[in-house]
Order: structure tokens, then C-alpha cells, then sequence
């Protein structure tokens, strides 16, 4: 077997290099070139090819292909020259979109590593490519952004100590080091590696950092960011579990739950939309946690056609934004006549989402609701069912607000032409995959699981779902069009990090000037009685009547100039 002459991610980050010196519309050209060439490079890459190298000294493998890479490399290839061209006919200039190309090929470093130390290389790596993209932009992106890389440096630290404790407990960084149902070995390092991983797919109570970095940048930045960081954290999950943990699955239902109620209450379209794939990802999470053939298939189709349907929506969602210049759905409306090709394609993605019959999501989330059922994990089932429910909610919300309801005062263009390629050739995707569901199990990386899509019993249940978010939406619609802001858990830890770490600081200053001025004092004290004992002890006891020797004083005198010393090193 011969080895591949190069990585995918070198000819991206190659054209990431290139792309501001080479003007922008060639640069843009190079870059769909070089993403898009990474999908027949990947798909006839045979299962099991290899390419060792030695990194820091260690043996690691820097291009490894099984199904969960292969089926990684496809989507993320596509969708990254498809962004490209959303990118360059959305005004993005020449620099912004090679920040989010070595975005892309970093990402597909992480996901094509065949040992921990490379994928952590990536990983790192990938939190500082988008950080550079989202800081790119300016304005309110910039804060955001110092917050996503803190949060995104926390967690790549646990993870960076999962890999080390996982390296002193087999001797090798190889994922091949372990059997095949054994991710990382030990106690320590799959609880450092969860929570790690946990900040990148959005654990609840780590999950702040999406919606509130997502609707900052430029509306393309936005499509590239609510790809690669989520998903190659479920990939990076499933390495570190791969047959499965009932927790992992239990905090990937909070997460479905907890995003879809919080998407329902936001107005901001692109915030709304990063709530939703806190919500997305916990059915992957999910999956992943259930383990076995069909859940974890369930887990990774999901992450294929949530890239799609998701990449989608960001894109209609955008175009709203680069023609009205409106962020929030109280300030657009009655938007269908104006935009049909806006409107029909995000009608697709929205039905994707939230899995209704006939659009791809239904396949891969009916696969882990499946699953759930099948090993008889209720609870989980059911919150998976109410996180359904949520997203129908939500995007009827968005769909009705956006497109039907009021009217837009202004008048408004659809899409250009380069946006309308891209949206018309996702949205038909988003089709395929779901009437034919399997083109989809054709490139899954799990076999042998037994699952029949459209049965009456899963039809129903998608209607079902369906029915229950329009009717719950004709009741809750008032209401919501009430709600402002609401604050997540950011609101609590942002204003805690500011002021906590200022109390730090200032009273460490304190109190290294209060010790300062003992010490000093001190020291004048000494020195005075050092050379006049019999005065200077006289004044401490409040009176002259004391007369010690000088033999008495000096030792005093040296015993509290030991003490001092001492306190002094201490609090240095």
C-alpha cells in the first residue's frame, strides 16, 4: 500500500498562504479549488492508509483514513469550498477568508491525526485559526473573541493533561496503544478529556462562548465557525469514548433541551441559530454516549447532515443580514415575496433541522432516538423527543417572523448569484439524504446496525413533533414577541472573571506594599536598636525605667530580624 504524498490539510493551508498575494478573486478560486479537491482525495484514500512521522520526538501518525476520518474529510472538504464561494460573493476580503482556510485545514488536521498528540497539535491550533477569524471583523468581535480563545485555551489544557496522563499509562500517543473499545486508559483521563472536549461541543454551563461568539463576526466568518470547532469536538469525543458512556449521553440530552429553550427566546437570527447547535451537537453527543453500531452511525450522519442543514441556515440567515443590514427579527419581516430564494432554501434547512419527514435530519436523529429507544434508556429518550419539539418551535418562530409576518419597509434583493449557487446546492443535499437515506448509511463508519427510516411508526413520530411545536408556537407566539434579552450563565462568570480577577490583583498589590512598609519599618527599628539598645527597648516598653544589657538586646534584635526575613521570603 502506498502512502499518500501529503495530508489533505497541507494544499488548504497552502492556499490560506497564498490567498493574500494573489489577488482576491484568484485567491478565492484557489481556495474552493483546494477544499473541494479534498473530497475525491479523501474518498478514494483506501480504509487503513497511513502516513507515520515522528512529532516532538514521539511516534505519531499524521494522515490516518478509517470511516470516521474519511467521513469527516468529505463533508468538511465540501462544505469549505462551498463556504468559500458564500464568502468571496458576501464581500469577504482576501485575508478573513485565509484566516478561516487555515480555519479549515487545521480542522482537518485535527480529524485526520491517528495519535493524541496530533490531533491535540490541531486542536490547538484550530482554537487559534478561529479566534484570528472571529477577531478579524472588529468591533464587539474582538471581546467575544478574547472570550473564546480563554475558554477555548481551558479546555485544550484539560485536554493536554488527559493526553499526558493517557501517554504515562500506555507508553504511546498511537491510538492503536489501546483496543478498539478503549479510547483513553485510566480513571483521570477521560474525565480531563470530557470536560476538555465538553468546552468545545458546548457542555451546559460551558456552552457560553457559542452564541455569544457566533453573531459577532462577518456573516461569512459565521458559516466556517458553526462548522469545524463542534463537530471535531464529537469526533474528538467519540476517540476518547468509543463504546459509549451513559453520562456523555445524558449531558447530550440537557444540551438539546437547554439549547432549543434557549433559542426559542432569542431575536437575534445568528444567536438564535448558535443556541441550536449547542442543541444539534447534544443529539450527537447523545449517540456518541449510547455507543454501539446504530447510535454512534446515528451520531456521526447527524454530524454529516447537521454541517449541511446548519452551514444552510447561517447562509440564509446571512443574506437577510448583507441585504437588510438587520440582525434582529423585530426588524425584518413579510420577507418571502421579496426573497424566494432565500425563503425556499431556508424552509429546506429549517425542515432539516427539525427533522420533519423527507429532509435528512429526520434519518440521522430518527437513528439515535432509536437507539435510545432500543436499549430502553426512557428518560433519554424523552428528552431528546422535547428537544425536538423545541427546534420546530424555534424555526417556525424564525421562519414566520423572518418571512411571513409585517412587512419589510424597504425594498430588498435576494441573494446574488454566488450566494444562490451554494444555498441551492446545500438545500438539494439536505434533500437527497433525506429521501434516500441510503446514500447516507453508504458512508457511515459503523455497520451491521438494523434501522428502516420510513417506517409509520417514526412518520408519525416526526409529525407528531411537528404538529406539537406549530400548535405550541399559535399559543406561545405573543409572549415571545415580549421577551428581550435573556441571560445565560455568562451573564454570571463574565462580570465574576472582571471583578475577581481585579480584587486579585489589587490586593495582592496591597498587600506586597503593606508587607513593603513592615519591613522597612521594621528595618529602621532594628537598625535604631541595633546601635542604641537601651533607648530603643526603653521606648517599647512605654517607659526608661528598663535597662537591659546590650548583650539582650542585640539577640532580641537579631531574633526579630530572622522572623522578618523569613516573613519576607514567605510572601515573595
Amino acid at each position: 500500500m502506498v502512502d499518500p504524498l501529503v495530508p489533505p490539510f497541507v494544499p488548504v493551508l497552502l492556499a490560506a498562504i497564498l490567498l493574500p498575494f494573489v489577488g482576491r478573486k484568484v485567491g478565492h478560486a484557489l481556495g474552493i479549488l483546494a477544499t473541494a479537491a479534498v473530497v475525491p482525495y479523501v474518498w478514494l484514500s483506501p480504509e487503513g492508509q497511513h502516513l507515520p512521522v515522528s512529532l516532538f520526538g514521539f511516534d505519531a501518525v499524521l494522515y490516518n483514513v478509517d470511516g470516521f476520518s474519511t467521513l469527516m474529510g468529505l463533508i468538511f472538504g465540501f462544505i469549505g469550498a462551498v463556504a468559500v464561494l458564500y464568502s468571496f460573493y458576501s464581500k469577504a476580503d482576501s485575508i478573513q477568508t485565509a484566516f478561516a482556510l487555515s480555519y479549515v485545514g487545521t480542522s482537518l488536521g485535527a480529524v485526520f491525526g491517528g495519535d493524541w498528540l496530533t490531533l491535540i497539535l490541531f486542536w490547538e491550533l484550530m482554537a487559534i485559526t478561529s479566534t484570528l477569524l472571529v477577531w478579524y471583523y472588529g468591533g464587539r468581535a474582538v471581546r467575544a473573541g478574547f472570550r473564546y480563545a480563554l475558554l477555548h485555551g481551558v479546555g485544550g489544557t484539560l485536554l493536554l493533561g488527559a493526553v499526558v496522563w493517557h501517554y504515562t499509562e500506555v507508553g504511546s500517543f498511537l491510538f492503536t496503544a489501546t483496543s478498539a473499545d478503549v479510547g483513553m486508559a485510566g480513571d483521570v483521563a477521560p474525565i480531563l478529556a470530557a470536560i476538555g472536549i465538553g468546552v468545545n461541543v458546548g457542555f451546559v454551563g460551558l456552552h457560553a462562548w457559542l452564541p455569544d461568539t457566533y453573531p459577532r463576526p462577518h456573516i461569512a466568518a459565521s458559516v466556517f465557525l458553526c462548522v469545524y470547532t463542534t463537530k471535531t469536538g464529537v469526533y474528538g469525543m467519540y476517540r476518547v469514548f468509543p463504546d459509549g458512556h451513559l453520562t456523555i449521553a445524558y449531558m447530550g440530552a440537557f444540551m438539546a433541551v437547554f439549547g432549543a429553550s434557549m433559542a426559542l427566546l432569542q431575536s437575534d437570527m445568528r444567536r438564535l441559530l448558535s443556541y441550536h447547535i449547542q442543541s444539534q451537537v447534544g443529539y450527537m453527543v447523545a449517540g456518541v454516549g449510547i455507543g454501539g453500531a446504530l447510535a454512534t452511525g446515528g451520531a456521526f450522519g447527524h454530524v454529516f447532515n447537521h454541517i449541511l442543514y446548519k452551514s444552510l441556515l447561517f447562509m440564509t440567515v446571512g443574506v437577510i443580514i448583507f441585504r437588510t443590514g438587520e440582525e434582529n427579527l423585530k426588524k425584518v419581516g413579510g420577507l418571502a415575496g421579496k426573497m424566494p430564494i432565500t425563503a425556499i432554501t431556508f424552509t429546506i434547512a429549517a425542515l432539516s433541522i427539525a427533522g420533519f419527514p423527507g429532509f435528512n435530519g429526520f434519518v440521522s436523529k430518527g437513528m439515535v432516538l432509536a437507539a435510545a429507544h432500543k436499549k430502553h434508556y426512557d428518560i433519554l429518550w424523552y428528552l431528546l423527543l422535547a428537544g425536538g419539539v423545541g427546534t420546530f418551535l424555534s424555526f417556525i418562530k424564525l421562519g414566520y417572523s423572518a418571512f411571513v409576518e409585517g412587512e419589510y419597509d424597504s425594498s430588498v434583493k435576494d441573494a446574488n448569484w454566488g450566494q444562490s449557487v451554494g444555498m441551492i446546492l446545500v438545500a438539494g443535499l439536505c434533500v437527497v439524504y433525506g429521501l434516500f437515506p441510503s446514500a447516507l448509511f453508504a458512508i457511515l463508519p459503523t455497520e451491521g446496525f438494523d434501522y428502516t427510516t420510513y417506517t409509520l411508526g417514526h412518520i408519525e413520530e416526526g409529525l407528531i413533533l411537528a404538529a406539537i411545536g406549530a400548535v405550541g408556537y399559535v399559543f406561545l407566539k405573543k409572549p415571545l414577541k415580549k421577551v428581550g434579552r435573556v441571560p445565560d450563565i455568562d451573564n454570571l462568570y463574565n462580570p465574576l472573571a472582571l471583578y475577581g480577577t481585579r480584587a486579585v490583583v489589587v490586593g495582592t498589590t496591597n498587600l506586597y506594599a503593606g508587607v513593603d512598609r513592615a519591613v522597612v519599618k521594621l528595618s529602621r527599628v532594628s537598625t535604631d536598636a541595633v546601635k542604641h539598645p537601651d533607648s530603643a527597648l526603653g521606648r517599647l516598653t512605654g517607659h526608661g525605667r528598663v535597662r537591659l544589657s546590650a548583650g539582650i538586646g542585640m539577640s532580641v534584635v537579631l531574633v526579630v530580624l530572622v522572623l522578618v526575613s523569613i516573613l519576607s521570603l514567605m510572601l515573595i
